[in-house]
């Protein structure tokens, strides 16, 4: 069975990163290839839930006031008409309706960790929207999307385990040691991982360490429970840990 990815995702900088590259270029040496890539990115919240581009597939330059360098990335990856009709029968019913954009290519949540991790561009991708930022209605949600793991589909929830720009302006880049509430939150998220405590993770705002200081607002946060979800009973385990600008990295496969 394929297995499930929670990764963060990081900026259009994540780039430059030596360190953190290859670390997803490793990760990715020691998966089978898959058939097909389904993401679920934080930088895309559209109800009810929508699919992207499934012929030609743009890419979403969704920030600003960076180089423009970062602008010229490519990443020409085939379009997954398929899978798209797959997901459809797994999601629509007439209380659910999925609905298309066809024009919504893969945004930077999508893209940037994929260039590292499948640099050939030769897998077909397909990005969905986040209907909810409910963690329930998202793990039912991956719960709805596991059968496609045994097609061979690697399901990808991409957002960041601690996510606060505000706070992060503050950290120096050369300064390893990242704030408090970052690192608490992290090693909380760490153990109850461990565990596969899956009602601790869902009920995080309640339950973790500085959690309204690491998640502000919670869209970063909300791909690991459609994760989570997809993974079943399996416990995640931690493939990338650490700390980018004090924001926890912290990346896990299911399975």
């Amino acid at each position: 069975m394929t297995p499930v990815l929670y990764l963060s995702h990081g900026a259009p900088p994540l780039a430059d990163d030596a360190v953190w590259t290859r670390q997803l270029a490793e990760w990715s040496s020691k998966l089978s290839k898959p058939k097909a890539i389904l993401v679920v990115s934080a930088h895309w919240e559209e109800a009810p839930l929508t699919l992207g581009a499934t012929t030609t597939v743009p890419l979403v330059y969704d920030f600003w006031g960076f180089p423009e360098h970062y602008y010229q990335v490519k990443y020409g990856a085939p379009g997954a008409p398929a899978l798209a009709d797959k997901v459809r029968k797994l999601l629509h019913s007439t209380e659910t309706p999925v609905h298309d954009a066809p024009e919504r290519g893969l945004d930077h949540g999508a893209y940037v960790p994929l260039v590292e991790m499948f640099p050939e561009a030769d897998i077909p991708v397909l990005q969905i929207s986040m209907p909810s930022l409910d963690p329930q209605q998202l793990f039912e949600l991956g719960q709805k999307l596991a059968p496609l793991r045994d097609e061979g589909v690697l399901i990808i929830g991409s957002g960041f385990f601690t996510h606060n720009l505000s706070a992060m302006r503050q950290v120096s880049a050369t300064d390893g040691t990242p704030p408090a509430w970052s690192s608490e939150f992290d090693h909380w998220g760490d153990e109850v991982l461990r565990a596969g405590d899956v009602d601790a993770l869902l009920d995080f705002q309640h339950k973790a360490p500085a959690a309204q200081l690491a998640h502000p607002r919670i869209e970063h946060f909300a791909p690991l429970f459609v994760s989570l979800g997809a993974g079943g009973a399996q416990k995640p385990e931690t493939v990338i840990d650490g700390y980018w600008y004090g924001l926890a990295k912290r990346s896990v496969q299911i399975g």
